[in-house]
C-alpha cells in the first residue's frame, strides 16, 4: 500500500486527538511457538494501519503540532549480525526514509526520551489494557512527571482509549483497502472452487485444507486470514472446528470456512457441499433453506438500514422453514420470540470484516443498532447445525451442518458481494463437481 495512505490516516487521527495531546501505540511482540522457534510474525492491525511498519519492538508516537515532527517511531537500530541471521530490517534511517516517520529513536532509549514527550500534555491516548507492560510504563512515566510539578512541569491529567477513534476509522474502507480486500476475496473464492473440484470420498480433511493453502500461495498470498475450518460430516456441526483430521465419507456434506489475507486484509468465505458431488434430498432441503435465509439477509444490506435487520430476516426465513420441515413445532411468532431456532442456529448473521477477520467497530451506537453506511464491509453467514445426538428431530436430518458465508461491501445504492465467484446454488455446486468427475 502506498505510504500516502498511511500519512492520510495519521493526519486524520491527529486531527481527532487535537493539539496538546499525545497518542501511543505499540507493535505486536514476537511470539514463541516452542523453545527457540517463533511463530511467523504478524503485525498488530492497529499499529500497521497507522504505520505500515511490519517489525516487532516498535512504538509509534503521535504529537499533533510538534515542531520537530508529529510522527515519531521508536524501533530497533540496524544490526548487521541480526540482518545476516534473520533478514533486513528498517533501522532508524529506514523508519524515516521508507516509512515516513518525522523522527526516529532507538527503542532501547524509550525510558529516557518518551517521558519528555509526555510533559505538559493534557491527554494520553493509547490502547488501554492490551499491553500490560506498556500500561505500567505509562503510569510510571506519568508519576515521575508529577514529581516535577514544583519545577512547573505538568503531567497528563487524563488517559483515553485510542481504540474508539481508531476503530471507527478502520470501519470505513478506502479505495486502497478495497483493492486489497477484493483480491483476497477473489483468490479465496477460487480456492473454494478448487476444493470442490478436488474433493473425493476417502480423502482427509487436511488434504482439502492443503488444496486451499496451495491455491492461496500459488496466487502469491502466504497467510491465511484465520485457521481454516474443513469439517466433514458431523464435524460440520462444530462451529469452530479446526482439527481437520478426519476422513471424508461418501454421502456426507463438508463445510469449509476459509479465507486468505492480502497485505493484512482478510477474506472470509464459507461453502458447504456434498463430498460425493450430489446432495441427498434431506441435505438439499436444509441447504436451500439456509441459502434462502442468506439471500433474504443480503437484501437488507443497504445504506441507512440498521445492522440487525439482516439477522432478523435470516431468523424469520429459517424459523418458517424449520417449522415446515418438521424440525420445530408451534407458531412462527412464538418460536422467534422464545428463540426456539437457537438450538439449530445459535450465532448471529455476521460481523465486520477488514484487517481482522472479526474486525473492529461498534455494532451499536448509544444502545441502538447502528445504520449501515457506504464503505463498511461485513459478512452474511446464516447456518443450521443438527447434531447427531439430537433426539427431537427425524434421523434423516441428524449430523448435517450447513453454513453459507459471503463478504459484502455497503455501497451508495445497496451492496456489492465481493465473494460471488464461489458457487453457492445447489445447481452451481453440483455442476462444478460433476465436471471434475468427468475429467
Amino acid at each position: 500500500m502506498d505510504q500516502n495512505e498511511f500519512i492520510q490516516r495519521r493526519q486524520l487521527l491527529m486531527e481527532q486527538i487535537g493539539a496538546g495531546n499525545i497518542a501511543l501505540i505499540a507493535s505486536a511482540p514476537d511470539r514463541t511457538r516452542n523453545r527457540d522457534v517463533e511463530y511467523p510474525y504478524r503485525q498488530d492491525s492497529d499499529f500497521y494501519y497507522l504505520t505500515g511498519f511490519n517489525e516487532s519492538e516498535a512504538l509509534a508516537v503521535f504529537i499533533p503540532g510538534r515542531e520537530q515532527g508529529e510522527y515519531i517511531l521508536f524501533c530497533r537500530e540496524y544490526d548487521e549480525k541480526k540482518a545476516l541471521w534473520e533478514g533486513a530490517h528498517a533501522g532508524l534511517e529506514g523508519a524515516t526514509e521508507h516509512f515516513a516517520a518525522d523522527d526516529s529513536f532507538p527503542i532501547d532509549d524509550l525510558d529516557e526520551i518518551l517521558p519528555g514527550m509526555l510533559e505538559n500534555k493534557h491527554k494520553v491516548y493509547y490502547p488501554m489494557g492490551r499491553d500490560g507492560e506498556l500500561d505500567h510504563q505509562i503510569l510510571d512515566w506519568i508519576n515521575n512527571i508529577r514529581k516535577q510539578s514544583r519545577n512547573g512541569v505538568i503531567a497528563p491529567g487524563e488517559i483515553v482509549s485510542l481504540e474508539h477513534i481508531l476503530h471507527e476509522m478502520r470501519l470505513f474502507k478506502t479505495a486502497s483497502e478495497l483493492k486489497l480486500m477484493r483480491r483476497a476475496c477473489q483468490i479465496s473464492a477460487q480456492a473454494h472452487k478448487r476444493a470442490m473440484l478436488q474433493c473425493r470420498p476417502g480423502m482427509y480433511e487436511y488434504q482439502l485444507e492443503a488444496e486451499l493453502v496451495h491455491d492461496f500461495m500459488n496466487h502469491g498470498l502466504r497467510s491465511v486470514a484465520y485457521p481454516s475450518i474443513v469439517a466433514g460430516g458431523r464435524n460440520s456441526c462444530i462451529l469452530h472446528y479446526t482439527e481437520n483430521c478426519d476422513q471424508l465419507n461418501d454421502g456426507d456434506l463438508i463445510l469449509i470456512d476459509a479465507g486468505v489475507e492480502c497485505d493484512h486484509y482478510a477474506a472470509d468465505i464459507t461453502r458447504t457441499f456434498p463430498i460425493s458431488g450430489k446432495f441427498s434430498d434431506p441435505q438439499k432441503q436444509l441447504y436451500q433453506l439456509v441459502l434462502d435465509a442468506q439471500l433474504a439477509a443480503i437484501e437488507q444490506i443497504q445504506p441507512n438500514l440498521p445492522w440487525n435487520k439482516a439477522h432478523d430476516a435470516s431468523v424469520q426465513v429459517l424459523t418458517e422453514g424449520l417449522l415446515k420441515l418438521g424440525l420445530l413445532e408451534g407458531e412462527v411468532s412464538e418460536l422467534i420470540e422464545n428463540e426456539a431456532y437457537k438450538q439449530f442456529y445459535m450465532h448471529r448473521i455476521g460481523h465486520w470484516l477488514g484487517m481482522d477477520v472479526h474486525d473492529v467497530g461498534d455494532y451499536k451506537l448509544e444502545g441502538e443498532w447502528r445504520l449501515l453506511e457506504p464503505g463498511m464491509v461485513l459478512t452474511i453467514e446464516p447456518g443450521l447445525y443438527i447434531p447427531t445426538d439430537c433426539q427431537t428431530v427425524d434421523k434423516k436430518w441428524r449430523g448435517i451442518g450447513i453454513r453459507i458465508e459471503d463478504d459484502l461491501l455497503v455501497t451508495e445504492n445497496g451492496h456489492e458481494i465481493l465473494t460471488s465467484d464461489a458457487p453457492k446454488t445447489i445447481e452451481g455446486i453440483e455442476a462444478l463437481m460433476q465436471t471434475a468427475e468427468r475429467t
